[in-house]
């Protein structure tokens, strides 16, 4: 079946944050309640990948235009390699910028080789390290992106 992206719902909680805790260790990986807080602030937004009806990825953000920045990005590690990252975070910068954004930030293990090329070949830049970011001993790089003036892509409607 084709993947399918749309909007994040409240009846999909459940199954993002099993696919977090699949996606990064212990520490790292979010808390039902700090999950459940990113996903329900005013700026956020989330786009969710479904092939068969079961989700298989997604993605975070919150935004104040014109900066966002996302939060994670999640992709079930059998659906790794298959475009479906690529997919969701096309669809969420289109978005982001019908809604003003023009910068994007984000934070990411300098030691997660795939994760890192993944983000520069999508665009973004290393422009700082923080020095053990992730539970006090992981380095990790913050990368930007500026989006271009506009965007040809159409948003994925928020669910009510």
């Amino acid at each position: 079946m084709p993947l399918t992206l749309r909007s994040y719902g409240p009846r999909d909680f459940a199954a993002l944050h099993k696919l977090d805790q699949s996606c990064f260790p212990a520490g790292i990986s979010y808390s039902k309640i700090t999950l459940r807080y990113f996903l329900t602030l005013p700026s956020a937004d989330c786009v969710v990948a479904e092939d068969g009806g079961r989700i298989v990825g997604f993605i975070v953000s919150e935004e104040n235009p014109p900066l966002a920045h996302i939060i994670t990005l999640d992709v079930d590690a059998k659906h790794r390699r298959h475009g479906v990252a690529s997919a969701l975070l096309e669809t969420l910068e289109g978005n982001l910028a019908l809604r003003g954004v023009r910068s994007i930030l984000l934070e990411t293990a300098t030691n997660n080789e795939p994760a890192v090329a993944f983000w520069k070949s999508r665009g973004y830049r290393i422009e700082a390290t923080l020095k053990r970011y992730y539970l006090g001993r992981i380095d990790a790089y913050e990368m930007r992106k500026i989006l271009p003036a506009t965007l040809n892509l159409q948003p994925v409607k928020k669910e009510s």
